[in-house]
Order: C-alpha cells, then structure tokens, then sequence
C-alpha cells in the first residue's frame, strides 16, 4: 500500500505528506510527530491546507474501502488523518454514521 499515493491522490504531492505517511507506517512516532505536523499544515496557504484537508479525507476514505483486506494498516489511517483533520480543522468532514448507512430520518 502505498500511502503516500494515497495522500496524493491525482494531485502533486506536498511535504507534509512525508510524515503523515510515516506516523502510518509507524503508529509509535504519531504521538512524537503530531505536533510538527501541526505546526507545518499552519504555514501552509489555503490552497494547499485545503489539498492537505482533502487528502486526510482521500485516507478515510480508502481505509473505509479497504478495511478488510489489511484492518491493521486501515485502522491507522483512519486514525491518524481522523486525529489530524480534527486536530488541524477543527472537525471531522465525513463525521457520521457508517458508510452507506441510511439515516432513519
């Protein structure tokens, strides 16, 4: 699996990438790491925290897709790009139920 595609997505790649990917490889360094991802993702302009906002998104979204075929490797992406998107915007985009859940509403 290759994370860092992931957070590309189609786009061009940006430096904060580098150790989001790398506190998914290494779930330990998360706690060590979060605070210069932190500081990196408030020097970045809009444009860029936006891609770096839909990237986070990109993560859960493909640890959604493919959570049955590695759970382990899926559950640290979630969690990461979950702690980051809420920690750096303040909440979460996709916060809700399951997908494909139908609301009873």
């Amino acid at each position: 699996m290759d994370i860092l595609r992931v957070l590309r997505g189609t786009g061009d790649p940006l430096g904060i990438y580098t150790p989001i990917a790398g506190a998914i490889a290494d779930i330990s360094t998360f706690p060590d790491l979060i605070e210069s991802i932190y500081n990196e993702a408030n020097t970045l302009s809009e444009e860029e925290a936006d891609r770096l906002h839909f990237a986070l998104i990109r993560l859960q979204i493909y640890a959604d897709v493919h959570r049955y075929e590695n759970m382990e490797t899926s559950q640290r992406m979630k969690y990461v790009a979950q702690v980051l998107e809420k920690l750096i915007f303040g909440s979460l985009m996709l916060e809700g139920g399951e997908p494909g859940a139908v609301s009873a509403e």
